[in-house]
C-alpha cells in the first residue's frame, strides 16, 4: 500500500473498519436493550409453557430473573462504556423502579374496577408492557433529539419533576372511593371501543356482534387500553426524571425498559404490600425534587452534581423510605383506602 500504481492508503481503511465496528457495537447495545421487551411479548401454547417453566413457574423467580438481567446489563455497560455510563444506568433504573410503585397501584385499581379475572390479568399486563416499551422508545428518541437542539427544554423537564414532587408530598388522605366511571381515560376508551358486558376467557374479540354485524370486544381490551393511557401519564414524570440523570438515549431507554419489564412479576409479588409502604411515596417525591433541583442548578451553571453522588442520593433516599415503611407500617384503615388513593391520584394526574 502507498506504492506507485494507485495503491490505497491503509489508514482510511482502518478508520472505516473502526467506524463500522463502532456502529455495530452501538446497534448491539440497542438490540440487547430491546431483546428483553420481546421476551415479555405475550405467547401462546407450548412456547409460553416452556418459558413459565424456565422462570420457575411463579412470579418471584421471574422477578429475581429480571433483577439479575438488569444488573448484568448494567455491569456489561460499565465494562464497555465506563463507570460514568454504568452509574447513570443504575441511577436511572432505581428512579424508574421507584416510580413504578404508582403503576402497581393503578394496575390493582383498574383490575378491581373492571373485575378482571386473575387468569386474564397476566395477559393484560403483558400487552400493556409491550405497548409501553414501544411508546417510551419513540418518546425517548424524540426527546433526546429535541434536547440535543434545545437544551432549555431540560428546564421544562425540571419544572415537571418539581410539580410532580409537590403533588406527591401534598397528596391528602380524604379522597373518596376508587370509582373510575367518570375518569377521562375510561370514558374515552368506552366511547371508542365497543365492548361487551362480560369476559370470554383471555380473548380480546368477542363472539357477539353489533346489531349491524360489526365486531365487538371483550372488557379485556378496554383494560389494556386504560393501562396504556395510564402509562402515558406516568411517562410524563418518569422520562424527564431519567433525562435529569443522563441524556444518552441508550441509557435512558435501557433503564426504562428493564424497570418496566419487571412490573409483570413485581405486581404479583408485592401487589398488596405496596399500599402499606407509607414512606415510599414521600421518598419518591424527595428523589424527584432532588433531580429537578439538580437539573436547574446545572442549567444555571451553579454546580454540576457528579453522577456517583446522584446515584448515592437516589439509592439512599429510596432505601430509607423502604426501611421506614417496614419499621413503621401503615395501620389498616378499611378496604384498600391507601392503595385506592394513590392509584386515583396517579391515573388522574393529567386531568
Amino acid at each position: 500500500f502507498g506504492r506507485a500504481g494507485g495503491g490505497v492508503s491503509r489508514a482510511p481503511v482502518a478508520r472505516g473498519r473502526r467506524g463500522r465496528l463502532g456502529n455495530a457495537r452501538r446497534r448491539g447495545w440497542w438490540a440487547c436493550a430491546c431483546a428483553g421487551g420481546m421476551s415479555e411479548t405475550p405467547r401462546r401454547g407450548r412456547r409460553r409453557g416452556r418459558m413459565s417453566a424456565f422462570c420457575g413457574g411463579g412470579p418471584l423467580p421471574r422477578l429475581l430473573l429480571w433483577v439479575a438481567a438488569s444488573a448484568a446489563f448494567g455491569g456489561a455497560l460499565t465494562l464497555a462504556r465506563g463507570r460514568e455510563a454504568g452509574a447513570q444506568y443504575f441511577a436511572g433504573y432505581l428512579v424508574e423502579q421507584s416510580l413504578s410503585v404508582d403503576n402497581l397501584c393503578v394496575f390493582s385499581l383498574i383490575f378491581r374496577f373492571f373485575r378482571t379475572p386473575a387468569a386474564a390479568q397476566d395477559k393484560a399486563l403483558a400487552w400493556g408492557i409491550l405497548g409501553a416499551g414501544v411508546m417510551r422508545g419513540v418518546c425517548i428518541l424524540l426527546g433526546a433529539a429535541l434536547l440535543e437542539r434545545f437544551t432549555w427544554l431540560l428546564g421544562a423537564c425540571a419544572l415537571v419533576l418539581l410539580w410532580s414532587a409537590w403533588k406527591l408530598l401534598m397528596e391528602g388522605d380524604d379522597d373518596d372511593a376508587g370509582d373510575l366511571s367518570d375518569n377521562w381515560a375510561v370514558r374515552l376508551c368506552r366511547r371508542v371501543i365497543p365492548v361487551t358486558e362480560r369476559y370470554e376467557g383471555e380473548r380480546f374479540i368477542s363472539a357477539q356482534r353489533t346489531a349491524s354485524g360489526g365486531t365487538r370486544f371483550t372488557p379485556l381490551l378496554l383494560v389494556v387500553a386504560v393501562i396504556e393511557i395510564s402509562d402515558v401519564v406516568f411517562a410524563v414524570d418518569s422520562i424527564p426524571a431519567v433525562f435529569g440523570v443522563t441524556t444518552d438515549p441508550l441509557v435512558v431507554y435501557s433503564s426504562n425498559m428493564f424497570a418496566i419489564l419487571s412490573l409483570r412479576a413485581l405486581y404479583a409479588v408485592v401487589n398488596h404490600a405496596v399500599a402499606s409502604a407509607r414512606f415510599l411515596q414521600p421518598s419518591v417525591a424527595i428523589v424527584l425534587l432532588f433531580i429537578g433541583v439538580k437539573m436547574l442548578l446545572a442549567l444555571a451553571g451553579v454546580v454540576e452534581v457528579p453522577v456517583g453522588a446522584s446515584l448515592a442520593v437516589v439509592a439512599g433516599v429510596l432505601s430509607a423510605g423502604v426501611a421506614m415503611s417496614v419499621l413503621y407500617p401503615k395501620k389498616p384503615q378499611g378496604d384498600g383506602d391507601g392503595e385506592t388513593q394513590a392509584a386515583k391520584a396517579a391515573i388522574a394526574g393529567a386531568v
